[in-house]
């Protein structure tokens, strides 16, 4: 019988951004779901199985958004902490179920808590992606008024990212949004000037021009689609890319 060859990931190390939603059951409103958390973690083992190191930035919105606190009564820098913390919570969720499905995984968050996770340091996170290890970063920038996509944007500088993959609800960038315009046409491709000039919501201003400043490429998909990951470092076209 011959060999199945393995496929070969056109990226050596990849941050994945990952929105808290990801963790939620839609249905029942549970907001953090084991099982969709298991789900997720074997499509991070799905990249680790093509030989990619692999850093996460995940979310807090599942639980509570900081930008949004204002409008109950919550002032910003109280509701952006208090979104970093909802970050901690996730990334401890999504180091849980990658250790059930045999993958080996550390937090580490910009705001110190030793008993529950590594803090933020860049050398030992590099150390551990050597090491087959994922890293989730998580805590945000430590610093309120930073949203996670930034986070992304500068944990992808500081750990020499090949990529930064954007993991979305939707299947790419798009002239307006689709689910109001069943019209709006998807990007293929963009560079960073045009996603700046127009003002695309997908990421905010400060990671675009991180990612623009530092050469780094990146991928907006739809994450929802199972083996969409291993797609995306296989070359395929898959959702819309910014370089």
């Amino acid at each position: 019988m011959a060999r199945k060859t393995r496929s070969k990931s056109r990226y050596r190390r990849i941050v994945l951004k990952l929105s808290g939603e990801a963790l939620r059951n839609r249905v029942t409103g549970l907001s953090i779901d084991p099982a969709i958390a298991m789900s997720v973690a074997k499509e991070v083992q799905s990249a680790l199985d093509m030989k990619t190191e692999a850093a996460i930035v995940i979310g807090g919105g599942n639980i509570i958004r900081g930008a949004a606190g204002e409008t109950r009564g919550i002032g910003r820098m109280a509701g952006d902490y208090m979104g970093m913390l909802a970050t901690v919570i996730n990334g401890l969720a999504l180091r849980d179920a990658l250790g059930r499905v045999g993958v080996e995984a550390r937090v580490q968050t910009a705001i110190r808590m030793d008993q529950v996770a590594e803090p933020l340091i860049i050398g030992r996170a590099m150390s551990h992606l050597a090491k087959g290890r994922v890293v989730i970063f998580a805590g945000g920038t430590g610093s309120p008024f930073f949203t996670t996509d930034t986070t992304a944007a500068l944990r992808a500088s500081e750990v020499d990212a090949d990529v930064l993959m954007k993991a979305t609800k939707v299947d790419g960038i798009y002239t307006s949004d689709p689910q109001k315009n069943p019209r709006a046409k998807r990007y293929r491709e963009l560079n960073y000037t045009e996603a700046l000039k127009k003002r695309l919501k997908i990421m905010d201003a400060s990671a675009f021009s991180l990612c623009m400043d530092n050469s780094i490429p990146i991928v907006v998909f739809d994450f929802f689609r199972r083996g969409n990951i291993r797609r995306v470092l296989e070359g395929k076209a898959v959702g819309t890319v910014v370089s």
